[in-house]
Formats: C-alpha cells, sequence, structure tokens
C-alpha cells in the first residue's frame, strides 16, 4: 500500500509492508513521524492526535490500517498540542490542533430494527457509519410493556434475580431496595475487565446495533428512556473502546459489552468523528447526551448477550461468502492454465450426488470455462495435450468448494437466527406477567458455526495451496516454466510466493481447531459450561483473512501462466479475459524479479473488494440466462 502522509506544511509518501497493513492507524501515525525524521522521537508523551483520511474524515486511531484506508489515501497527522522533534539538520514544530466540528451526515439512510428481522448483510452495513437506526412505535411499546412487569415486580416486593439480588454466584443474596440502581452500575464497572486490542469502529457499532435489535424484541425489560440512550450514541456514533479478549460466551459476552455500557454511563473511553478518542464522559456532553442512568435490572439486560461472537461472526459469514464465489473463478482460471478438462463439471455427474453446494459450484465452472457460450482458444489449442482424468484439485473442485457453500449457508442461518433471538437472562415474558430464569446467553451455537465456518473456509485455502503448487512446479504444471518465470536461476519467480501460502495454509490448520471443544468453569462454579466462542468468531476472521491472502496468490500465479498462452496467441473465455484485465489493471507480468507483497496486497484487496465477483458477474448472468438456467447466481442471495 502507497500513503500520502501530510504533515503540516510537508509531507512524504510512505510504503506499507504487510506487517505496517495490519498495524493500528496510531501506530502508522508513529511510524510516520519516524521515518519522517529518520530518527527516534524525543518527545514520550503523544497520546493524542488526530488523523484524518482527506477530505475531513477522523479515523479511530485503533482501528487496523488494512481496514480503514485504500491504496494511494491521503493522510493528514495533527498533534493537539505543539511537539517539538529533532534531527542533525533540522527541527520542526508541529501545528495545534485547532477543534473542528465535523459533524455525521444527518440525511444517512435509516434502517429499522425490530428484534425480528435483521439480516447479516444489514448489520454489515450499520457497521459503516453510514446508516442510523430507527425504532418504530410499535416496537416502542413491546420496549414499555415488558419494562411495566419489572415495575410491577418490584412494586410487589418480589424476589428476582438480577433486579433485586445479587448476581452469579451470588443469586441467593438480597439486595436492599436503596442499593439497586448502585448493584446495576457495579455490575457494570466489575465487569468491564476486557484486555487486549481494541474492537474496529466497525465492530463496535455491529455489536451496538445487535444488542439495540436484541432489546427492541420486548424481552429484557430495558425502559425506553435506557434504549433511546443507547440508540442516540450509535446514531451520533460515539463508540466505546472495548477490548477484544474476555469473553467467554457465557453468560453470553459480558466483557465486551459491559465495556459498551461503561462508555454509555460516561466512564472510560470513548470515540466519535468529531471529537476524536476522549473521556466518555466528555464525548457524551460534546453530542448533547446524557450518560445512562440505570433503573433495577437493565445493567443485566444491557450485558447479557452473545452479541460480540455473532457481529463477529456475522461480518465472517459476509465476507466469506464472497471469498467462496471468487475461489470458484480463480479455480477456473487455473483449470483453464493447466489444460484441465471441461467434461468434470458435467451437469449430470452432479445431479446423480444432489448436494447442492457441489451442484452450484459445477455449474459456475461450466459459466466460467470453454463453451458453447464463452469460447476458449486456449481450450481448443490444447485438446490433444489433455490428461483423461485431472488431479483432484482441478477434477474435484465442485465436491470440494461446494461443501464450502453449504458450510456457509449453515452457519449463515445459525448467525442471523441468532441475532435476531432474545438472549437475555431472565427473560421477561409480558404476555404472562412473569420473569423466567433460563440460558438463552449460552453461546453454543454461534461458537459451534463459526468453527464449522472457520473449518470449511480453510479448505478453499488447502486447496488452493496445492493447485499454486501445480502452478509453479513444472513437474505438474504442463509446460509452464518453473515458478512462472523466464531465466528461472537469476529468476525465482513465484518460488516464495508459493511458501507464503504454504505457511498460511499450516497457520489455519492450528486456528481451525475448534474453540467450543474447550470449556472452563466460571464464576465459582455457577457457570460450569462455557462456549468460549469469542475465539471462535475471531479466529474465523483471522482463517479468512489468510485464505484471502492464499486466493491472492493463486489469482496472480493463474494470471501469469495466462501469460504465456497469450504470447502464443491464444486467449481464453470472455470472463476469464475479463478477471486477467481487472487484475493487469494494477498489477503488471512479470518479467523478471521484483518485489512480490505489494502485488499480494493489491491482488488480496481485490478478493476483499468483491471486484473478481464483480467483473465475473455478468458474464455468469450471461450463461445462466442463455442456458434458460435460473437467474439466482448463488444460495447465498436466497
Amino acid at each position: 500500500m502507497r500513503l500520502i502522509v501530510k504533515f503540516y506544511n510537508k509531507q512524504m509518501l510512505m510504503n506499507l509492508n504487510e506487517h505496517e497493513m495490519n498495524e493500528s492507524v496510531f501506530s502508522l501515525c508513529l511510524e510516520a513521524l519516524k521515518r519522517m525524521h529518520e530518527e527516534r522521537i524525543l518527545t514520550k508523551n503523544i497520546t493524542h492526535v488526530h488523523i484524518y483520511k482527506d477530505p475531513h474524515i477522523l479515523l479511530y486511531p485503533y482501528d487496523k490500517v488494512f481496514e480503514v484506508l485504500d491504496n494511494n489515501d491521503t493522510v493528514s497527522i495533527i498533534l493537539n498540542e505543539n511537539v517539538k522533534y529533532h534531527s542533525p539538520n533540522y527541527s520542526l514544530h508541529f501545528n495545534v490542533f485547532e477543534d473542528e466540528t465535523l459533524e455525521l451526515d444527518d440525511t444517512r439512510e435509516v434502517l429499522y430494527l425490530n428484534g425480528c428481522d435483521l439480516s447479516i448483510t444489514d448489520l454489515v452495513r450499520l457497521g459503516t457509519g453510514k446508516y442510523k437506526i430507527g425504532i418504530q412505535e410499535e416496537t416502542w411499546n413491546l420496549v414499555r410493556e415488558s419494562r411495566k412487569v419489572v415495575d410491577d415486580m418490584l412494586d410487589g416486593k418480589s424476589c428476582v434475580y438480577g433486579i433485586n439480588t445479587g448476581f452469579g454466584k451470588f443469586a441467593t443474596t438480597l439486595i436492599p431496595p436503596d442499593q439497586l440502581e448502585q448493584l446495576q452500575v457495579n455490575l457494570i464497572r466489575s465487569h468491564s475487565s476486557g484486555i487486549g486490542d481494541y474492537l474496529s469502529t466497525k465492530h463496535v457499532r455491529m455489536l451496538m446495533a445487535l444488542r439495540i435489535n436484541i432489546l427492541a424484541k420486548g424481552f429484557s425489560g430495558i425502559s425506553a428512556e435506557s434504549l433511546e440512550t443507547v440508540l442516540n450514541a450509535f446514531n451520533k456514533s460515539c463508540l466505546p473502546l472495548v477490548p477484544e479478549q474476555g469473553t467467554v460466551g457465557a453468560s453470553g459476552d459480558l466483557a465486551p459489552l459491559s465495556h459498551i455500557m461503561l462508555g454509555l454511563l460516561g466512564e472510560g473511553k470513548m470515540w466519535s468523528p468529531s471529537t476524536g478518542l476522549d473521556d466518555a464522559k466528555t464525548v457524551l456532553e460534546r453530542h448533547g447526551l446524557k450518560p445512562l442512568s440505570l433503573k433495577p435490572k437493565e445493567g443485566l439486560a444491557l450485558i447479557n448477550g452473545t452479541q460480540m461472537i455473532t457481529a463477529l461472526g456475522a461480518e465472517a459469514i459476509e465476507r466469506a461468502k464472497y471469498l467462496a464465489l471468487q475461489a470458484d473463478i480463480i479455480a477456473a482460471l487455473t483449470v483453464e492454465v493447466l489444460k484441465g478438462n471441461v467434461a468434470q463439471f458435467d451437469p449430470d455427474i452432479h445431479a446423480a450426488r444432489a448436494h447442492p453446494g457441489q451442484i452450484e459450484v459445477a455449474c459456475r465452472m461450466r459459466s466460467l470455462l470453454n463453451s458453447d457460450v464463452f469460447e476458449s482458444k486456449c481450450y481448443a489449442a490444447n485438446k490433444i495435450d489433455r490428461k483423461v482424468q485431472d488431479p483432484y484439485t482441478l477434477r474435484c473442485i465442485p465436491q470440494i468448494h461446494g461443501v464450502v457453500i453449504d458450510t456457509i449457508n449453515f452457519s449463515k442461518n445459525v448467525i442471523t437466527t441468532e441475532m435476531n433471538s432474545a438472549t437475555d437472562n431472565p427473560m421477561v415474558l409480558k404476555d404472562r406477567h412473569i420473569l423466567i430464569s433460563g440460558g438463552n446467553f449460552h453461546g453454543e451455537y454461534p461458537a459451534k458455526a463459526l468453527d464449522y465456518l472457520a473449518i470449511g473456509v480453510h479448505e478453499l485455502a488447502n486447496i488452493s495451496e496445492r493447485r499454486i503448487e501445480r502452478l509453479v512446479n513444472c513437474a505438474y504444471s504442463e509446460g509452464l516454466p518453473s515458478f512462472l518465470v523466464q531465466e528461472g536461476g537469476i529468476n525465482s519467480g513465484f518460488m516464495i510466493a508459493h511458501c507464503t501460502a504454504a505457511a498460511l495454509t499450516s497457520e489455519n490448520k492450528v486456528l481451525c481447531h475448534p474453540s467450543s471443544s474447550d470449556t472452563i468453569s466460571t464464576s465459582g462454579g455457577t457457570e460450569d459450561h462455557v462456549s468460549m466462542g469469542g475465539w471462535s468468531a475471531r479466529k474465523a476472521l483471522k482463517v479468512i483473512n489468510n485464505v484471502e491472502n492464499i486466493l491472492a496468490i493463486e489469482l496472480l500465479a493463474g494470471c501469469q501462466a495466462l501469460e504465456f498462452f497469450h504470447a502464443n496467441g491464444y486467449t481464453t473465455t470472455e470472463p476469464l479475459e475479463a478477471v486477467y484485465n481487472v487484475v493487469r489493471k494494477y498489477i503488471k507480468p512479470w518479467q523478471k524479479d521484483r518485489y512480490m507483497s505489494p502485488d499480494i496486497e493489491i491482488a488480496a484487496n481485490l478478493i476483499q473488494t468483491n471486484k473478481i465477483w464483480n467483473t465475473a458477474k455478468p458474464f455468469i448472468m450471461k450463461y445462466y440466462q442463455t442456458k434458460n438456467m435460473e437467474s439466482n447466481l448463488s444460495s447465498f442471495f436466497n
């Protein structure tokens, strides 16, 4: 990645490596300052900076660089105090940060939540900050009715868990009426015990949106006033700092949810686009918001649920969907340059086994390879060179990629259900006017689904790495030069790119160990079985990131292999030529060795932004229409 970094009246160009891409924006700021002054920064007091993605988009300092910045973005780094840096030749003062008001666009589209029909795609959209949340009056009425049940219980002097008792091991300890509000505040403070890297702004928004969605169902007993406070904080992008480690996934994601609510109490740190990172109380005040004032049961209602597991899982599924679609396209390119057979994707073969994902992938392969709709001159020119049977990494693509499709759909159904389920304890059953303790907070469902997702998606890496081996190894590559480069020896070509793919594949094998197969008793033995779903969700995203990079290497190798066909005057099908062209728009062919990491990063970005899918999509649609097939391009879009 190349970034233009501006310092007051100076600027510099930074070429970031893969490690730096995974660092926080704040780390980028410090690294830029070091590079600008060519020696260690003397001032240790750099805690407050404002970093803008031009024009005027204030960045959250703990976001990862690759998540918020694109190639050739311009970033302005402004310190909020005069700080002096020394070098042998000069010293500079950076300007004092002048307070600016950056208001969010009030014309943002509103997505209405009711606790029943939030989709994964809409939840991911809510994470972007480009949408506001609305709640309609009939949903507010459900919230008020639920709260009335709690208030009536208190008036009747009933003893109810979490309302006038302690929590967990202290469930039998009765709390005096004059300490009930303090009980809820203490709960939030004590449970704000997370550590580690902070969740990105995207993930915090998704987590908050999910909690709002669950509270809107009317099973929590929260007051309309408190829910409105959470809603307003989301719509103003007042986002507390939330450490990613600390949840065991039962009773829900207590630590991360507590950190969110701690911020809304006006404690801890908070970030917004107009204030940057500051004390939570200050950020709320700057946006005209009052801190939460908790009533009985509300602390418990705000933090009892599986929303971190589910929010991260939703992003994992959304990325996995498009990753699987693009894996088919990249695999088709490899089949083409390795002179694979098209007959192995015949519809009758796959109909005889009838797994939905297998049938879908086989159909997609047919739409991309040589056919009466899209002719390939490469295929026609090499008919006599084709084997009777291809190796499994080519022949069994529908069977292997297909189960990934079905795995993603299974996990998608579980996560979608979880997103729209009441996960509180105790549950307020307003129609019966009672509260009942249960275990809907337990994260086993999303934890198991996300462990399964990681295992499934990783198989795309397993088979892709093996196909890369066939592309670069002249013993298997059907006449392609060793490591896909001329003048081997002086040039090493894709030799170590394949090693990178192998390393990431091996890393994934460890990450695929199911977190949910473990449990450790907590809370004095009361919570004696937990899901460990927080790590299930986090490592699913790590697996997906690795698979994106592995497929990026296969994409680059496939395009490089195609160069040797082009040199002989042979072109492939229209959809695969279109994919080749979009890659070549950003990455030139290899004539000799060059610095390869930036090209892998760019190719991975093409996958992450769905450019490979969007390029091939109209051609796939044309094939389906020509063959009078259903126009739905994937079961993902049902």
